[in-house]
């Protein structure tokens, strides 16, 4: 019998005024500790980011973005961080944070199939 992962996730969010405490939700980090797996995904909506801000351009949000994905796969060019083992670079990259990205505090839950269940969050969370 296949025994079901624990795993964490974290939806992440754009947050172009921390007074305003308005955000965008815009990708989704999750991680198992058991399986070393950890998988990010970002999907951008230029107009719902459009509604609430004009302060950053895409490509800047684009960027901080692609430094949480290089970070989440481990990228040795990332930096120190990215080399670190798989809970650690989640517990990282969901700290709490006074930047335009930031994550919503981790959730915990168990699957059969991380792959899926990880394409369902993103699906209900983000896009």
């Amino acid at each position: 019998m296949h025994d079901r992962d624990l795993y964490e996730y974290a939806v992440i969010r754009y947050v172009p005024d921390i007074e305003r405490e308005e955000f965008v939700n815009v990708g989704l980090v999750m991680m198992c500790k058991r399986r070393r797996w950890m998988r990010v995904d970002i999907d951008v909506d230029c107009k719902r980011i459009g509604c609430i801000s004009s302060i950053h351009s895409y490509d800047e949000i684009a960027r901080q973005l692609s430094t949480f994905t290089s970070i989440s796969a481990g990228e040795k060019h990332a930096g120190p961080i990215a080399v670190l083992p798989v809970e650690e670079r989640f517990r990282w990259l969901t700290a709490v944070k006074s930047c335009c990205i930031q994550t919503s505090r981790p959730h915990p839950g168990f699957s059969d199939n991380l792959e899926h269940t990880f394409e369902r969050l993103m699906n209900r969370l983000v896009r």
